[in-house]
């Protein structure tokens, strides 16, 4: 019994007395390593020096010189003046590459043209149904036997240009001068239409 004690109690004073030691000298045992070095020692290896051997300039850094080319812009396709013919017959076999205005506001300034003449809806009608057999509202139909061209199907083409020097393209400046030629010759769109259902032709 008593031998437990004794051991016990020697079990405990040597836990104690390491504890007692480690706090008051955390660094103890260090000291016997042969890589402990204490602060503020000065330091026996050769420090590692980097020079630089040429001065750094920022100039010295170049680039490779480059060249923005803009994309080249569509050019805008020119139409030939249709060729000229004394031919009487204007048909109604034309060919009909794209055209600029299409056809429905080719027709929509026909309207205006035709409002601002005094003539009503049913001439605008007859005028619909004549161009339709003609030209299809095409700005640039052309008649490949006769050469007769644009939505009026004007005999030769360059008739038109006394309404304006756009003849070959623009859809009003031939509307103008086929409601002139129209109402010079036919006295009214219906009655233009009427020549062309008789005849094939106005």
């Amino acid at each position: 019994m008593h031998s437990r004690i004794a051991l016990s109690l020697f079990g405990f004073l040597a836990a104690f007395a390491f504890l007692l030691v480690n706090v008051t000298d955390p660094y103890a045992g260090a000291t016997a390593s042969p890589y402990y070095q204490a602060a503020g020692a000065p330091l026996t290896a050769e420090q590692q020096i980097l020079v630089a051997t040429a001065e750094y300039k920022a100039a010295d850094i170049q680039r490779d010189d480059y060249t923005v080319t803009e994309k080249p812009k569509p050019k805008p396709v020119v139409v030939p003046p249709p060729s000229s013919s004394s031919s009487s017959d204007s048909g109604s076999s034309y060919t009909a590459p794209v055209a600029v205005a299409s056809p429905g506001s080719a027709q929509a300034i026909a309207a205006d043209k035709v409002a601002a003449r005094g003539w009503g809806s049913e001439q605008f009608d007859c005028l619909v149904a004549l161009w339709n057999r003609e030209s299809g509202w095409n700005v640039y139909a052309e008649n490949p036997s006769s050469g007769a061209y644009g939505i009026p199907q004007a005999l030769p083409g360059n008739k038109m240009a006394s309404a304006g020097g756009d003849w070959a393209t623009n859809a009003a400046t031939q509307i103008e001068w086929g409601l002139g030629y129209i109402a010079g010759s036919y006295g009214s769109p219906c009655g233009a239409w009427q020549s062309s259902e008789d005849r094939g032709w106005y």
